[in-house]
């Protein structure tokens, strides 16, 4: 698995730091919205076809923390 490092230096300006907040609300948002809409496919399957993916209904919770927040 990659990762990436991001080293900032003590001159991030306001104006960055604020674009950076407004940027990790908006891909909080989208993660957000990507787990909900997961949810509720999901749910809206009868468990036949929940059975027929090899899903259970207990486990759409997870299933979509994991496709959203990859945990």
């Amino acid at each position: 698995m990659a990762h990436a490092t991001v080293i900032r230096g003590v001159e991030t300006g306001l104006a960055d730091r604020i674009s950076a907040f407004f940027a990790g609300l908006r891909d909080s948002h989208r993660r957000y919205k990507m787990y909900r809409q997961t949810v509720n496919e999901l749910h809206a399957l009868t468990d036949r076809e929940l059975h027929d993916l090899g899903l259970h209904r207990s486990a759409i919770d997870s299933i979509a923390l994991e496709a959203a927040y990859g945990k």
